[in-house]
Formats: structure tokens, sequence, C-alpha cells
């Protein structure tokens, strides 16, 4: 039986930690001018996975704080997932061979998406695709633009293609400590095949809680950011109750994730 994943988060702007509030570059905190260390203390505090996204690279289409992303590779013990500019399967490449776990396909899945599926083909469970949506459809190019695609729509495009996971966000409630939109990510899991992870808005350990319950069973984990770096949510208290309720065999999850 699968377990709820909780993601710690790591933004990376100008080569440091920042978390931003609905996707706004303008409205970004520096809470570590060191990633690599950052990286650490997760591991440290139990954690299995580091969720890592390149902002620069979301808006450049290419990336550019590949140093951090290096220097976060070089010390870590734990799995890494990254997104942010990966757009051709050069990149691709380049990172699941730097020893990424898994890279994450945003905008690149709205316009290429035999990109994607092709990506999946050759590197099978290592492919995630970022649904990141504002009022229901999809957000591009660092959430600079808006789509005309809605994010049930982006998610159906894979749902034969072998992706390991859709990551969906919400965009109105990312960095905002308003709680997760479960509903709506429920509702996007429950449509697909495909393992969804939550992002956006995690606040509190009652999001946690709330990620335990029979209701959410569809959900693979989810994403957590602010609230780890302002201590609205404690890491030893969200990992003991993932792990109990793991331990007690709650709702059966989706598999697959690991790699």
């Amino acid at each position: 039986m699968a377990s709820v994943i909780l993601f710690p988060a790591i933004d990376l702007k100008n080569g440091e930690c920042v978390r931003l509030v609905h996707g706004d570059m303008a409205r970004a905190t520096v809470f570590n001018a060191d990633p690599a260390a950052q990286a650490r203390a997760f591991a440290a505090q139990g954690f299995d996975y580091l969720h890592v996204v390149d902002l620069d690279g979301a808006f450049a289409g290419q990336p550019v704080n590949a140093g951090a992303v290096r220097g976060i590779l070089a010390q870590l013990t734990i799995k890494l997932q990254l997104g942010g500019g990966i757009r051709d399967l050069k990149t691709v490449r380049g990172w699941l061979e730097s020893g990424v776990t898994r890279v994450i396909v945003g905008t690149a899945a709205v316009r290429d998406p035999d990109f994607v599926r092709e990506a999946a083909r050759l590197y099978p469970g290592r492919i995630a695709v970022g649904v990141d949506a504002r009022e229901g459809m999809v957000a591009i190019d660092g959430w600079a633009k808006t789509s005309d695609i809605s994010a049930l729509d982006l998610a159906r495009r894979f749902q034969d293609a072998g992706v390991a996971a859709i990551i969906y966000t919400d965009i109105a409630r990312d960095g905002a400590l308003a709680g997760l939109n479960l509903e709506s990510t429920v509702a996007l899991a429950e449509a697909l095949e495909i393992p969804v992870i939550a992002s956006g808005g995690l606040a509190s350990i009652e999001d946690v809680r709330r990620l335990l319950e029979p209701a959410c069973a569809r959900l693979a984990g989810a994403i957590v950011g602010r609230a780890l770096y302002d201590g609205r949510l404690d890491p030893q208290a969200a990992l003991a109750l993932v792990r109990s309720a793991g331990a007690r065999g709650g709702a059966k999850r989706p598999a697959g994730l690991a790699q």
C-alpha cells in the first residue's frame, strides 16, 4: 500500500531559496541563500523526496539556476524532482543523468505534448507533468501567461503516455497559506489514472490530516512550501502523522511514484 508523500519545496531565484505569493516574482521572500543547506535540512528532518523549481528557468525557457541545482544534488541523500525550463529531450536527459530522480514538464506539455510523450517513453516513471491552473485554465511561461486549455484537458492528454505523476497547482493559493484546493485536486485525480500530487496553499497540520482522509485517497502526495519555512507546519509532526496513518493501513493510495 502506497503512502502519501510530502514534498518540501525549494524554489530557486537568483541562486537563492525563495517563496513567492501567487507565483509573482516581485513578491519573493528569500528564506535561505544556500539552497544546498536547505536541502540538507529537509533531508535531516526525515523527508524522502524534495521538490525543486528553477523559477528563473521557467520564465527563460531553459535552466538558469543549474549551479544551485547541482549544488543540491552533490550533497543530497534523498530523491529530487525538478521543474522549471525543461522543454526538450536534451535537458531532460542531462538532468536525469545528473542525478535528478524525476523531471517536471509544464509549459512544454501545453505547447509540445509529443515531446512529453517521447520523454515518458524513453524514461518511464521519470517524467511528471506540471498542471498549474488559474481559475481552471493552465498557466504557462512561469505563470506569466494563461493558455486556452483547461487543467483537466491538459492532464487527459497524457492519460496513456506513461507519465509518473500530475502535479496540480492552484495558483490562487500558492504561497498564500490558504489551504489546499482539495475539491478541485481530488476531482482531477478521480478523472485520471495517473497519480496526482496536490500543490499550492498547504498551511497547517490540519491540511495534512485532510490529505489522509478517505475522501482524498486518490491523491498521491502534496507539496509543502511556505508553511515549513515560517514554522506553521512542524515537519516531525507532519511526517509522524503520515507514517502513523500508513502503519494503520489507511486509504489505498496510487502507486508508482517511487523511483
